[in-house]
């Protein structure tokens, strides 16, 4: 009997590998081994509608159990892979008993993901300090925010700007010590920041950028402030801290693959040994528009590689070539960015702020890199449209409402 593909990792990257191999039609045996109990499910609505409590743990499962001995899936939750033996192709497990196993595989995917950023200041292990990168995690926070009375959070990204909503909606005000210039300063182009940033103050979030937590301040074993490098003293019954997150890459590392900030891939996402698969958050490959290698945190460089994965599996190889895109849910702002639009170095607005409606798209060297929308599904789709064609507007183009970009998709060479 075969031995299979075995995938470390049970979040986009690992259920959607699994997933993809089974409807492109792989046969052989596949095994999920998660280190996380209870079944696989979606991280982004843990700082969203599942925080909100206005969704429940089934609701944000991939599947249900049935799904899994359907599609002739074998999960493994709540075990470890400890160490992989690239030689003999197999991994050492150990589960939540503490029962060491082998296991054998044809083929191995790390879909490891990442892990917040540590902060490493003193009294960072009080109570009262949270990060949010799992479900328990979440439900940790959302029993802290129906006693907070004051809210401190670090960090000014996705899960910051998302959490300041939730305590806003909350009627409280936090304040976001934030040590970038702006916010979403590394998703984000500054004029689409900026209208975000206005929208959040407006409803009672203090800004402090620039500004680094040196200290949370605590008594009882619990945290009672932050203390900045300005050296103010922010009152804060609850601290979230989201100042980015790190690649998982210990087991890639301790296997002898070459890891570069996150496990070096190449343009089919294989790792130094072509047995070996890393995709997701723990992954860096080369983009194929300009060859840099890239790290990305997002469910859908998640999901897209594990489809590219799957395709190479059965025979389909593909170079990954998907233009990324992200979201971010923050109470009724929608935010959708499709791109890369940090090194842009023109930015041209569509649409009109004050309706809530409109995109910014931004260009380097008069080529689009990136486009930022607000409440704007329609240029986003189109932007994604345009991305993966690699056809550009001209900024002119873009400035004019009334032109069709979509019209533009006509010039993109056969077969994208």
């Amino acid at each position: 009997m075969r031995a299979g593909c075995v995938i470390v990792g049970g979040g986009h990257g690992g259920f959607h590998t699994a997933n993809a191999l089974r409807e492109a039609g792989f046969t052989a045996p596949i095994t999920i081994v998660d280190a996380g109990a209870g079944l696989p499910y979606a991280r982004p609505p843990l700082s969203k509608d599942y925080l909100a409590g206005t969704v429940g743990a089934e609701q944000i499962w991939f599947r249900p159990e049935s799904f899994y001995a359907a599609a002739g899936v074998t999960l493994l939750a709540g075990t470890t892979v400890e160490a992989v033996d690239r030689a003999t192709r197999c991994v050492r497990l150990v589960d939540a008993e503490g029962t060491v196993s082998l296991l054998d595989y044809d083929h191995l995917v790390l879909a490891t993901g990442s892990r917040p950023r540590p902060l490493t200041v003193p009294g960072a292990e009080l109570a009262g300090v949270h990060r949010l990168a799992t479900r328990a995690d979440a439900d940790r926070l959302a029993t802290a925010f129906e006693r907070a009375r004051d809210v401190v959070i670090i960090g000014a990204g996705f899960i910051g700007l998302e959490c300041a909503a939730h305590a806003t909606a909350r009627g409280l005000a936090p304040t976001v010590i934030n040590a970038a210039a702006r916010v979403l300063e590394r998703a984000a182009s500054a004029p689409f920041a900026a209208q975000i940033e206005a929208w959040h103050e407006a409803r009672g979030v203090r800004m402090l950028h620039g500004t680094v937590a040196r200290e949370i301040v605590g008594a009882d074993g619990a945290a009672t402030g932050v203390r900045d490098s300005a050296g103010r003293l922010h009152p804060a019954d609850l601290v979230v801290v989201g100042i980015g997150a790190e690649p998982v890459s210990e087991l890639a590392q301790a296997a002898g693959l070459v890891v570069q900030g996150g496990v070096l891939v190449d343009a089919l996402l294989r790792t130094s040994d072509p047995g070996i698969f890393a995709i997701g958050d723990c992954a860096r490959y080369p983009h194929a528009a300009t060859g840099a290698l890239l790290r990305l945190e997002s469910v859908q460089n998640a999901t897209d590689q594990a489809r590219s994965v799957a395709a190479t599996l059965t025979g389909r190889p593909r170079p990954y070539d998907a233009a990324p895109w992200f979201w971010s849910d923050q109470a009724e702002l929608r935010i959708q960015i499709a791109g890369l639009s940090a090194a842009a170095d023109e930015h041209v607005l569509r649409g009109d702020p004050a309706s809530g409606r409109f995109s910014v798209y931004c260009f380097r060297d008069g080529v689009l890199v990136g486009v930022d929308s607000l409440g704007s599904a329609a240029d986003h789709i189109g932007a994604r449209k345009l991305l993966a064609a690699r056809v550009s507007p001209t900024p002119e183009q873009a400035a004019n409402p009334s032109f069709p970009l979509n019209s533009l998709l006509q010039l993109a060479p056969v077969g994208g």
